[in-house]
């Protein structure tokens, strides 16, 4: 009897261990996974593209979730409820929501401060610190929504632009239907009605401003002067290595900065609106032109934003394919029909080919 009851007292001692193992387990998984960095985001949102490449530089492990404009997800109910302002990036961080990009970037530099996290900010004080938060400031202090907007419904401001020509119709014709859908969506959500309506106002001044040409040509004027800035900015770095073979520094040193994000990523934007000639290339501003270069062989840069200036692929495709996954009887159908279609036409040229030949 005492033997069983030893027995039985181990067998609850091992159990109980297990539980606890087991409890521990799930405490350490549960930690694990509120530790997990999420990020949602939209591939040609300047202010995602920016939050990435810094997440990217530093090396950081991130859950992305891609929230298609074009499909307006950031209008999805869940989306505003995760931030009123209907916007991306958003960065969630264990119980912490981050809206604003400037104050994710500020947030990913101050928890990643590990010795094997690189840093994008110099320490506080120093003199590398003051210039990276000048050119952040100068930089992130751009108009970039009427830049992109403004050369999209204006592409006669634009040389070189990588942007197709129905995009203006097309851009044209989504804020007319978005002003519609939030008013519905504020109807059908009454506690999201203020977000809803908030967001329609800022849309309408956002429209009234970035089509109107005289707007456009002042901030791309005044665009000028900050692209000079830069360039002598860059001018003192090559001064300062003027060795051949001596590695080239970047904005404000020999390291990629915050500030670097910033402007690489402005500059990547400016080439894909068609405004790359006009303030680096023919000539003008060969330090600039030169950092670019240099930019686009960065392997973080090469990997988040190699692509993303083709339209094709990175905005009409995949709404293509969830547009697909939506509506797939019909999507399918109609592919079939274009199929067939495209076919029958495609043999027919060969029959009436070979004819004129033989005649």
């Amino acid at each position: 009897m005492a033997a069983q009851d030893e027995k039985e007292s181990l067998l609850q001692e091992e159990t109980g261990a297990e539980m606890l193992k087991g409890s521990e387990g799930k405490i350490e998984s549960t930690k694990k996974k509120e530790s997990e960095l999420v990020l949602y985001h939209w591939t040609q949102s300047f202010s995602s593209q920016k939050v990435r490449l810094a997440i990217a530089e530093k090396g950081l492990q991130c859950k992305e979730y891609d929230v298609s404009l074009p499909l307006s997800e950031h209008n999805e109910p869940w989306f505003m409820r995760l931030n009123p302002a209907g916007e991306v990036p958003v960065l969630v961080h264990d119980d912490r929501v981050i809206c604003d990009p400037i104050q994710i970037m500020d947030y990913l530099e101050e928890t990643f401060s590990d010795e094997k996290t690189p840093k994008l900010i110099p320490e506080t004080g120093s003199t590398y610190y003051h210039r990276v938060q000048h050119y952040r400031e100068l930089l992130d202090s751009l108009p970039m929504d009427a830049y992109t907007h403004g050369c999209i419904l204006h592409p006669e401001l634009t040389v070189d632009s990588h942007i197709p020509a129905y995009a203006n119709t097309r851009i044209r014709a989504q804020i007319g239907n978005t002003e519609s859908e939030l008013k519905k969506l504020a109807e059908e959500n009454p506690e999201l009605k203020d977000a809803y309506i908030s967001k329609q106002r800022r849309l309408k001044t956002k429209l009234f401003d970035h089509d109107n040409v005289k707007y456009l040509k002042k901030i791309l004027d005044e665009l000028e002067k900050v692209m000079d800035q830069v360039e002598t900015e860059l001018q003192r770095r090559a001064e300062e290595t003027p060795d051949e073979g001596t590695q080239q520094s970047w904005l404000c040193g020999e390291f990629f900065s915050m500030a670097d994000v910033s402007l690489a990523v402005t500059l990547h934007r400016l080439k894909f609106l068609g405004l790359s000639r006009r303030y680096w290339g023919n000539g003008t501003r060969l330090n600039l032109e030169s950092y670019y270069e240099r930019v686009l062989e960065r392997p973080t840069f090469r990997r988040v934003l190699g692509h993303v200036n083709n339209i094709l692929i990175s905005a009409v495709l995949p709404t293509a394919f969830r547009v697909a996954r939506k509506r797939a009887p019909t999507f399918i159908g109609t592919t079939v029909l274009i199929g067939l279609l495209g076919g029958a036409t495609y043999f027919a040229f060969l029959y009436f080919k070979k004819r004129l030949l033989v005649s």
